[in-house]
């Protein structure tokens, strides 16, 4: 078996999770030190733990260092199979991070996949299930991945206790994408989730986002989540162009006030409105490894993230392809060819 030395020093669990996936799919076993050196609690956590087991699981894999805390991990794949998996986080770390870590090995296999995945969905540094439902997987489904998920159970930090159940159909090519002009503005949407906290907090995150976006500040857009296993908030914010939706989010904290929330999130949405890439910052850096396995594949940004830059570099050393990156009408044309 081929083996790829990594270094995970300059990173986070991105870069964990990114050799997961790309080893699953290229037979490539790898050896990772320095796990999340930079973090303030280096080593892998929970959620990364998670994610590790799901891929030796579903890749039926060899692993060495899988445990909470390990800063070295050995990674060894074998044959994936489809079937019906359930993983949970066991706190509230994110199961959408999860997902994302099996996802392309499943699409590859040779049947379809069942998945309820347990934890956090709606976490911050993290997409939320709403931003999968409706970016991620519609993006996918345009290269030709057939799959579809259900959220039966918000889950918070920190109670955690979500509950996402996904179904995946094998995908015997993919579709190079190409995203690279935004359709003109359909709508400018606002939601306001809240767990076991005052629908007030809500309403005044939703009149920030109203003031400053202009979306509808109607009490009906917050929603209170039954039964509440803790407390949480997000607000979201959806961006309709054409059949390409951006979801947005922005979590509450303890000694942050709602203003500040909404007036956080408002900002994101502005650097995205203001400029004229077709896709967000958090899909652009997503779609890099779909891309990779397509072979080829362009879209526009109206930012270049070092998340992008570092999983690019990190995904040329698994498959024979190549990124481009260049400055494209204030904003960056990202490019990849075998």
């Amino acid at each position: 078996m081929d083996m790829i030395e990594l270094d995970g020093g300059h990173g986070g669990g991105q870069l964990l999770r990114s050799a997961l996936t790309l080893s699953l799919c290229t037979g490539t076993g790898f050896t990772l030190h320095n796990i999340r050196a930079i973090r303030r609690k280096p080593g892998l956590m929970r959620q990364h733990l998670t994610a590790v087991n799901a891929a030796a699981r579903v890749g039926n894999a060899c692993v060495h260092g899988a445990e909470l805390g390990a800063t070295s991990l050995r990674f060894e794949p074998g044959l994936v199979s489809a079937g019906d998996y359930h993983f949970a986080t066991g706190s509230s770390g994110s199961a959408t991070l999860v997902l994302q870590t099996v996802l392309p090995a499943l699409w590859r296999a040779q049947g379809a996949s069942q998945l309820r995945l347990e934890g956090g969905t709606h976490n911050p540094l993290a997409p939320s299930a709403d931003f999968i439902a409706e970016s991620y997987l519609p993006a996918l489904q345009r290269m030709g991945v057939q799959a579809s998920m259900q959220l039966l159970q918000h889950g918070f930090h920190p109670a955690g206790g979500g509950v996402m159940e996904v179904q995946v159909q094998p995908c015997a090519a993919l579709q190079p994408p190409s995203l690279e002009v935004r359709a003109p503005l359909q709508a400018i949407e606002a939601q306001v989730l809240m767990s076991g906290l005052s629908s007030g907090i809500g309403r005044r995150e939703l009149q920030v986002l109203a003031e400053t976006l202009g979306v509808d500040p109607h009490p009906r857009n917050v929603q209170s989540i039954r039964p509440a296993l803790g407390p949480g908030n997000v607000a979201l914010v959806r961006v309709r162009h054409g059949d390409h939706v951006e979801v947005f989010s922005g979590h509450g904290e303890r000694s942050v006030s709602a203003e500040q929330v909404g007036a956080r999130l408002a900002g994101q949405v502005k650097q995205y409105l203001d400029g004229t890439g077709a896709v967000g910052e958090y899909l652009s850096d997503q779609l890099l490894l779909p891309m990779a396995l397509a072979g080829g594949g362009a879209f526009t940004t109206h930012v270049l993230s070092d998340h992008l830059v570092s999983n690019a570099r990190l995904i040329e050393k698994f498959l024979p392809v190549e990124f481009d990156w260049q400055p494209h009408e204030g904003g960056w044309r990202v490019t990849v060819q075998a």
